[in-house]
């Protein structure tokens, strides 16, 4: 896809100053460190979740896995902190205009047609997997790394964060 193309789906008047969230970001990055003395991140989340219902549907199984048995699954910041970024991202998007509900957003079925949401949740499915077991095999999510992890000058995180952008390039290539 062009980059004209791509210009066509940029916010038009709700959109926060990306210098503004910036400063916010920094800011909460700061007060993690300071309050809990751990980085943002998110990729936890994902486990916090699985192993809480492991709990619920297979507690025996759950218990034995290594996994559980150093991080039992409990709800703590980190969790509430995911539900917050649900949370604000909606409000963000009503306070700009900008809340939609659809099934596939509006730059997928213009690149692939109206009768794609099968396609469209394969992929995104599969995106998600793969994210997922990307985190966990880097050790950490986008945000862990590339908010906490270059804020803590971490090469391994730079690293991550450069890959992250090289495989996003190549994703949009193949996708649009």
């Amino acid at each position: 896809m062009e980059l004209a193309a791509l210009e066509s789906y940029q916010s038009s008047g709700g959109a926060w100053s990306p210098y503004l969230v910036g400063l916010l970001i920094g800011i909460l990055v700061c007060a993690t460190f300071y309050f809990s003395d751990k980085p943002v991140g998110a990729s936890s989340f994902y486990a916090t979740v699985a192993g809480l219902l492991g709990n619920k549907i297979a507690p025996v199984h759950t218990s034995k896995l290594s996994y559980f048995k150093d991080n039992p699954p409990k709800i703590s910041w980190e969790f509430f902190f995911v539900l917050a970024i649900i949370l604000g991202s909606t409000v963000a998007a009503f306070l700009g205009n900008e809340f939609a509900l659809r099934g596939v957003p509006q730059m997928w079925s213009d690149a692939h047609g109206q009768g794609s949401w099968a396609k469209f949740m394969a992929i995104s499915f599969s995106g998600g997997v793969t994210m997922a077991f990307g985190a966990r095999l880097a050790g950490g999510c986008t945000s862990g790394h590339g908010i906490s992890g270059t804020a803590q000058r971490s090469v391994s995180s730079w690293i991550s964060v450069i890959c992250f952008f090289v495989g996003g390039i190549l994703a949009i290539q193949l996708i649009y």
